[in-house]
C-alpha cells in the first residue's frame, strides 16, 4: 500500500546526501518534497500541515551526528513523527474484568465487518479466549449467514439471530447466552449503509446503550482513503469509538487512511486486516508501520509471522534431514506451505530491511504468487516415490506430472533443476569443516564454516 510513498520519501533523503550540515536550504527542499508526497498519498492537508511544521521545528539548526549523515538524521526525525501520526504506541484491546467482554464491529456496508469479526474471532480464541459471534445485521442478505459460516470454518458458536428479530434484542438474548455457556467475549456484528443516515446511528446507540460495549471498534476500508477518515470522524462523535481496524492494507491504495485516521479521529488503530485469509489479521504497532514505510523493513513482525506457522518438530526434522542430505521434494512442497501461510512474497520481502529497495532496480521483476503456485502444482502432481527419489522422473513422468498439474515439460524441469541444485548448495555447506557447532534436539552435529549462520 505505501510502496509509491516510500519511493517518494526514500528520493529526499537520497538527495540529502552530501551535505555536511542541515541548512534551511536543503530541510526546506526536503519537507517540500515530504508534503508533497503525504498529499499525493492522500493524506489528510491539516494533518500534513501539522507534520511537516512538527519535522522543521526538530530538523532546522540540529547538527548532524557524526555517525550520521544529514539524509540519516532526517529519516530519524521523521520516523519518529510518523510513529506519533500513526498513534504513537501500540493500543491493545481492553477486556480485562468485564464478563463476557462486549466487541462491537461498526461501520459502513462493504468496509469488511463481518469478516473483521470473524478473524478477530480466531485471534482471541489463539489467545486462550472463548468468543461468541453475534449476527446483528438484520437488513444485509445473507449477513447472518455469512457469519455462521465464518464460525464454522473457525469452529466458533455463532448465535442464532433471525432476520425479524430487533437488533437489541438479538444483542440482549447473546448475552443471556453467553454467561450460561461461559463465553467470554462476545463480538457484535451490526449493520451497515452505503453511507451514514439518522437510523443506523441510532440503531447502534440503542444497541450500545443496552449493551455496554467494551470496545466499539470503526471497521473501515484502507482503500477508501479520506472518505474513512471522515467517516471514522462521524462515527466517534456519535458512539465515542474505541479503536479502529483497517481493512484492505495489501491493496494497492496510497495508505491516506493508514496515516491520517488515527489523527483525526484521536483513536487508535488496533488491527489491521492485510489478506482475504481468516489469518490475515495484524496488531498494529505504529513503530514497526512508520519503519515499514521508511523501508526499514519490520523484523519483528516477520519473526512473529513465522514463529506462527512454523512447527518447531518439523523445523528439527527438517534439520536432521539437511544434515543427512535426505531434503526430499515432499520437504521442499511443505517449506512452500509454511512460506504463504506467513502472507504474500512481497508482504515478506517488505518487512526485510534493504529488500523493498531492489525493486526500484530497472527490469527488478516481482515476486509471482502465480509462479509459487505452479511449483506447488507440479510437486503435488508426482507420486510419493517421484517425490522422495526425483531421479527417477524420466521423460514419460514429466510428461504425465505437466499434464496433472495443468503446466509444461519445460516447467516440470524447471522445478526439478532448481531441487537438484539446492541440493547440490546443501551438500557443499554440510561438507565444510571447523566453525562452531550446529545442535539439533540437543545432539552435536557436523559444524558449519566460520562466519556462517547457525
Amino acid at each position: 500500500m505505501f510502496e509509491n510513498l516510500s519511493d517518494r520519501l526514500h528520493k529526499v533523503f537520497k538527495d540529502l546526501r552530501g551535505h555536511g550540515k542541515l541548512t534551511d536550504k536543503n530541510i526546506d527542499d526536503a519537507l517540500r518534497e515530504v508534503r508533497m508526497a503525504l498529499l499525493e498519498a492522500d493524506v489528510n492537508f491539516k494533518v500534513v500541515k501539522e507534520f511537516i511544521a512538527a519535522i522543521a521545528e526538530k530538523a532546522v539548526g540540529v547538527e548532524v551526528l557524526e555517525s550520521l549523515s544529514p539524509g540519516q538524521q532526517v529519516i530519524k526525525i521523521v520516523h519518529e513523527e510518523l510513529i506519533g501520526l500513526l498513534g504513537g504506541t501500540t493500543a491493545g484491546l481492553d477486556l480485562a474484568g468485564r464478563t463476557p467482554a462486549i466487541l462491537m464491529m461498526v461501520g459502513l456496508q462493504g468496509s469488511g465487518k463481518t469478516t473483521s469479526a470473524g478473524k478477530l474471532a480466531k485471534l482471541l480464541k489463539k489467545q486462550g479466549r472463548r468468543p461468541y459471534l453475534v449476527p446483528a445485521d438484520i437488513y444485509r442478505p445473507a449477513a447472518i449467514e455469512q457469519l455462521h459460516v465464518l464460525g464454522r470454518s473457525i469452529d466458533v458458536p455463532v448465535h442464532p439471530s433471525q432476520t425479524d428479530q430487533d437488533p437489541v434484542t438479538i444483542c440482549k438474548n447473546a448475552i443471556t447466552v453467553a454467561k450460561n455457556s461461559n463465553y467470554d467475549t462476545l463480538l457484535i456484528d451490526t449493520a451497515g449503509r452505503l453511507h451514514i443516515d439518522e437510523k443506523l446511528m441510532g440503531e447502534l446507540a440503542n444497541i450500545k446503550a443496552a449493551v455496554n460495549p467494551a470496545e466499539i471498534l470503526f471497521v473501515a476500508d484502507a482503500m477508501t482513503g479520506q472518505d474513512a477518515v471522515t467517516v471514522a470522524d462521524k462515527f466517534n462523535k456519535d458512539l465515542s469509538i474505541t479503536g479502529v481496524i483497517l481493512t484492505k492494507m495489501e491493496g494497492d491504495a496510497r495508505g491516506g487512511a493508514a496515516l491520517s485516521i488515527a489523527n483525526v479521529a484521536q483513536r487508535p488503530i488496533k488491527f489491521i486486516g492485510t489478506g482475504e485469509d481468516l489469518d490475515a489479521l495484524e496488531v498494529f504497532h505504529p513503530d514497526r508501520m512508520a519503519s515499514r514505510i521508511l523501508g526499514m523493513g519490520d523484523v519483528l513482525t516477520l519473526i512473529e509471522k513465522a514463529e506462527e506457522v512454523v512447527d518447531r518438530k518439523k523445523a528439527e526434522t527438517l534439520a536432521r534431514k539437511i544434515q543427512k542430505s535426505t531434503f526430499s521434494l515432499e520437504d521442499f512442497l511443505d517449506q512452500i506451505q509454511q512460506i504463504k501461510k506467513m502472507g504474500s512474497l512481497e508482504q515478506i520481502m517488505g518487512m526485510i530491511p534493504g529488500l523493498n529497495r531492489m525493486r526500484q532496480l530497472k527490469d527488478m521483476p516481482k515476486p509471482d504468487e502465480k509462479e509459487l503456485g505452479k511449483v506447488e502444482a507440479i510437486i503435488r502432481s508426482m507420486t510419493f516415490e517421484e517425490r522422495r527419489k526425483y531421479q527417477i522422473i524420466n521423460s514419460s513422468r514429466r510428461q504425465r506430472i505437466a499434464k496433472g498439474s495443468g503446466t509444461t515439460v519445460q516447467d516440470v524441469n524447471k522445478v526439478i533443476k532448481s531441487y537438484s541444485e539446492m541440493l547440490k548448495m546443501m551438500k557443499k555447506m554440510k561438507g565444510k569443516v571447523g566453525g562452531v557447532p550446529v545442535t539439533v534436539s540437543g545432539q552435536k552435529r557436523r559444524k558449519l564454516p566460520k562466519g556462517m549462520f547457525r
